[in-house]
């Protein structure tokens, strides 16, 4: 499944992994009450959370980015075939995310860059992809842009150390390096710009290194924020962390300080893992935000 649409003269693809009523509130956001999800159920219900389940939709969500001459994928789901036992919902995919690639006019051999907002392994599954044995590039011809800050930690083995939420797990060793080994990676630091057309910007705490990339043409702004935010909860409550935010109190600054610059952008929004329609934009509403969608 995919949608496009343009911000000035770039055009913006929007590709589904999978998505569905998957979390218990509580679980992914542990400081969350009921009676939140209920006060705003006009803005959540149906598209991001059910009632009746008491569950939260939950996305997988690859973007592609064609500007000029380059393709940019930005952030690469879970892949195909990874083992992730830990996470049912993750294992051994088989999912038709190349197809969708191609259909949107990005082919892989044909994408010139992959940047990823941050590490974790609902982030970089199809970095590579299952052949000869071996993981191998899903991207020969791109040039990989990774967080520094989020590929030292893992390097390290920091996200292995006692009271750490590890969400990298094997991701890094079957996405990650093998990549770095082909000599494909780029390691990106805040500020920085790549292709000509995409601006990095610091987003740490739900994990080191976490980025977001901003674009801009004729006047019109996107912002690919990652996991600066899970659920349109967040934009009315920018104190909510997901439960698996590394750093709580960076990030619940990174999200207030987000949340006001794509307010005074007017910057459409485009998250990972919301539901329908996916992206949208910040208002600010009293001393608060609220989320507007952006419909296709």
């Amino acid at each position: 499944m995919m949608q496009s649409r343009m911000i000035g003269d770039i055009k913006v693809t929007r590709i589904l992994e999978y998505g569905g009523p998957t979390h218990d509130p509580a679980f992914l956001f542990p400081d969350l009450d009921r009676s939140a999800l209920e006060a705003n159920q006009g803005m959540i219900a149906p598209h991001h959370w059910v009632p009746e389940m008491n569950k939260l939709i939950v996305t997988i969500q690859l973007w592609v980015v064609h500007a000029g001459n380059n393709i940019i994928v930005v952030d690469t789901g879970v892949g195909n075939f990874k083992s992730r036992p830990g996470i049912p919902r993750m294992h051994m995919l088989n999912g038709l995310v190349r197809e969708w690639m191609t259909a949107a006019g990005a082919p892989p051999e044909k994408v010139t860059h992959v940047v990823l907002t941050h590490l974790h392994a609902d982030h970089v599954g199809w970095n590579t992809t299952w052949a000869d044995n071996r993981w191998t590039p899903t991207f020969p011809n791109a040039r990989y842009y990774l967080p520094k800050q989020d590929f030292q930690f893992c390097k390290e083995g920091k996200n292995r150390e006692p009271g750490v939420i590890d969400v990298f797990g094997e991701s890094f060793f079957d996405s990650v390096m093998p990549i770095v080994d082909e000599g494909l990676a780029v390691m990106i630091d805040a500020p920085a710009e790549i292709a000509d057309c995409m601006v990095v910007e610091a987003a740490p705490g739900h994990s080191p290194g976490q980025v977001a990339f901003r674009i801009r043409s004729r006047g019109e702004e996107g912002i690919f924020c990652g996991d600066i935010l899970h659920s349109p909860m967040q934009i009315v409550m920018p104190e909510l962390n997901s439960g698996y935010c590394i750093w709580a109190d960076t990030a619940r600054k990174t999200r207030l300080e987000f949340l006001n610059r794509a307010a005074d952008r007017e910057a459409l929004v485009m998250p990972v893992h919301f539901g329908e329609p996916h992206c949208g934009y910040i208002r600010r509403q009293g001393s608060g935000f609220i989320f507007e969608p952006a419909h296709w």
